[in-house]
């Protein structure tokens, strides 16, 4: 079972550096992105931001890497708006739900498709 501590600043995480995606990160190769969860370690050093990119596997790369070459900015900012001790160590990682989904979704559509055009 999670701390109950770890779960509020993984939320807390989650929306702040939400925020910042939306208004304040102005990197032309970050794309439609959304931010999905955030796993904090449990003695809260390190932190796991899982992000969906909307797009081709090219921008889902520049969209990471200009996520990671702004990480001291995120902290930076987190710092000065969240009152914590420490800061976790923010790594970014390409989450790959959305487009498993997707995938299943479209295989039982093809599926459905394919039984109803067939007669009985």
């Amino acid at each position: 079972m999670r701390f109950k501590r770890s779960q509020r600043i993984q939320e807390l995480l989650l929306e702040e550096i939400s925020k910042l995606l939306q208004s304040g990160l102005k990197d032309p190769r970050i794309g439609f992105t959304t931010l999905t969860r955030v796993e904090v370690s449990d003695n809260l050093k390190h932190a796991k931001v899982f992000v969906s990119v909307m797009g081709t596997e090219k921008e889902k790369t520049d969209t990471l890497e200009a996520l990671t070459s702004a990480k001291g900015f995120i902290r930076n900012s987190l710092g000065k708006n969240l009152y914590l001790r420490y800061l976790p160590e923010l790594e970014f990682k390409k989450d790959e739900n959305a487009e498993h989904v997707e995938k299943i979704t479209r295989i039982i559509n093809d599926l459905h498709s394919e039984s109803d055009s067939e007669p009985l």
